[in-house]
């Protein structure tokens, strides 16, 4: 049987024919479906599945899991990553019993990475965990399967990284059986095993390094090679780089020797040297750095290595940038000039497209209203979430953000350097997710900054996925709904408030009130996801208001569309009007209007 399936969704289903027992994710674009997809089937196939509070504390509880002889898996974004780092590099010492696999999804280009780009085949590394890289939805769920194999042979994690198109790539895929599997297990325990302390540490470390070098021969049966020949030239590449090569090679009818690894690391030495035996030069293709590249250099000797010098290191890897190392590698021309057409494209006057909020987006008030009562001069310090698009025009009411929960310490600090006014913006789930260690930290430092938290509901840029605050689990079972209002409390802070967005006035004021007062503030801005209140509305059969602007009363001062920005409110050929396709109908605007011409449609 066959379907055609995501890469995501085809490693969800390897881990469901590999007979998984216990899954864990925290939602992170590109690799979100896996725990979607695997939370659709959790109760029909009698395994757990949940949504922890972050990245960290799901690579615990499947580890939790493994160590009782369970088969689990974890998936996250590359930034997720380095949030479970911390508990990553001692699982690696103390082991695991049932298979475990670790899936990570970068994001070359940073689509949905806002912080830039990352390679955590260096955390790989750093960790000492063993990755695999399938460049194909069939790759992805049969490396998924392979890894739990290995894993258990071997009593160590196994990492999956793909990348954004090995992630979204759809494809046909060959699928296996599903067997259930309860969640029924014991812990034993074993201080020999699990005691990490001196004098263990070494022998640990060295025990590592074993496991890594029989990786190599358990997977080894993953590499593959094509057009194999007495070429002098070749090349080498692993995961999604390799469908441009061969992409690449068609194109420009090349019969080149291609090396398809399995895994950056640890490298297969033996591997590498025999491909390029005999060989005079060699082209290394990969997303992201040359990570690939400086572990080649180090195993062969007296070949003429390229790789970064001729692909870039930065950005999405595309079918062009191979063509182009190809045409200066072999002297063979594409039938498209690549240097004149990139010219024709660049000189193209194509605006840019920034993302912004959606209309009738709650935190578009929020931020309209804490831009007016704060005034410019105050510091706007964002965090991740659909907050982010307040940085562009025309809200600009965000002026710096780092990663989850760096808000508060951010805000923190520029409070004890500086006499400006600062606010700090955070959004429900990274609230939960890393947030209330630096609300302590705010109370506990005697700082005052304001806080406020952009309570919608759910965990929205990611897809509407649940968190402690929703008062449901991932499986749709009703749990205790955490209340952001008296953890902040419980906290330390001393004035503490709930506000609709839709209510600017109440907001401006309050706002104003907190911003002066000199003691640690919250304010919790609650209202639904407008995107998630839309499809309800739907389901129920309400219909939304329509709004118009009152050409006669409207003075084209330019407010809605120059600083609350909504994109359904345009401005052509001299006259402002709404765009009834793109108004979702919250009505902020008619209260934003300075003279009342925005009106509700009859």
């Amino acid at each position: 049987m066959e379907e055609i399936l995501l890469g995501n969704e085809a490693i969800a289903r390897g881990a469901l024919e590999a007979g998984i027992n216990f899954a864990s994710t925290y939602p992170g674009t590109p690799s979100t479906e896996i725990g979607m997809t695997l939370a659709k089937f959790a109760k029909d196939y009698g395994f757990y599945f949940e949504i922890s509070s972050n990245e960290k504390v799901a690579l615990e509880a499947a580890a939790a899991a493994s160590l009782c002889g369970l088969r689990s898996l974890v998936s996250m974004k590359q930034y997720g990553l380095n949030v479970a780092l911390d508990s990553l590099v001692p699982l690696m010492y103390v082991g695991v019993k049932g298979g475990m696999v670790i899936v990570v999804a970068d994001d070359p280009q940073g689509w949905s990475s806002t912080q830039g780009e990352e390679d955590s085949r260096y955390l790989a590394k750093l960790a000492h965990i063993p990755l695999l890289e399938p460049s194909s939805p069939q790759e992805c769920k049969d490396f998924t399967k392979k890894a739990f194999e290995i894993s258990e042979k071997l009593g160590i994690p196994i990492l999956i990284r793909i990348t954004t198109r090995v992630a979204h790539q759809g494809g046909i895929v060959k699928l296996g059986k599903i067997e259930k599997r309860g969640v029924v297990a014991k812990f034993e325990k074993d201080l020999k095993r699990f005691n990490l302390l001196p004098p263990r540490t070494v022998p640990k470390h060295r025990e590592l390094h074993k496991k890594l070098e029989e990786f190599k021969e358990l997977a080894k049966d993953l590499n593959k090679t094509f057009n194999e020949n007495d070429s002098k030239f070749c090349i080498i590449t692993v995961g999604s780089a390799f469908n441009y090569v061969m992409d690449a090679l068609e194109d420009l009818n090349l019969k080149v020797p291609v090396l398809k690894l399995c895994s950056s690391f640890p490298l297969n030495e033996d591997l590498i040297k025999k491909f390029t035996n005999g060989r005079e030069k060699v082209l290394i293709v990969e997303e992201l750095d040359g990570f690939l590249e400086d572990e080649v250099r180090k195993v062969i000797k007296g070949l003429e290595i390229h790789g970064k010098d001729l692909i870039p290191f930065a950005g999405e890897l595309r079918e062009e940038h191979v063509i182009k190392a190809l045409e200066k590698l072999t002297g063979k021309k594409f039938k498209i000039d690549m240097c004149l057409h990139k010219e024709k494209v660049e000189s193209l006057s194509i605006p840019e497209r920034t993302p912004m909020l959606c209309p009738g987006c709650p935190h578009r008030a929020t931020f309209f209203a804490a831009k007016r009562a704060a005034g410019k001069d105050t510091i706007f310090i964002g965090d991740i979430g659909c907050l982010l698009l307040a940085m562009p025009k025309p809200v600009e009411t965000n002026d710096l953000f780092f990663c989850m929960g760096a808000s508060m310490g951010l805000a923190h600090g520029l409070k004890k350097v500086t006499n400006q006014k600062v606010i700090a913006f955070i959004g429900d789930s990274t609230f939960f997710h890393a947030g209330i260690p630096g609300l302590i930290n705010i109370v506990f430092n005697k700082s005052n900054p304001l806080v406020i938290v952009l309570d919608n509901r759910i965990t929205a840029m990611t897809g509407h996925q649940p968190h402690p605050g929703t008062g449901k689990t991932a499986l749709g079972e009703e749990t205790k709904a955490l209340d952001i209002e008296e953890i902040a409390k419980a906290c330390g802070f001393e004035n503490v408030k709930t506000i609709d967005p839709y209510n600017l006035e109440e907001m401006e004021e309050t706002i104003k009130k907190f911003l002066n007062s000199g003691k640690p503030s919250l304010i919790v801005a609650r209202r639904a996801c407008r995107l998630m209140f839309l499809r309800e509305a739907r389901k129920k059969g309400i219909k939304l208001p329509k709004f118009e602007i009152d050409e006669e009363k409207c003075n084209k001062c330019g407010i809605c569309v120059k600083e609350f920005g909504c994109p359904a409110i345009k401005f052509e050929n001299g006259r402002y009007f709404i765009d009834e396709t793109l108004c979702n109908g919250c009505g902020v605007c008619t209260k934003v209007c300075p003279v009342g011409a925005i009106r509700l449609k009859r």
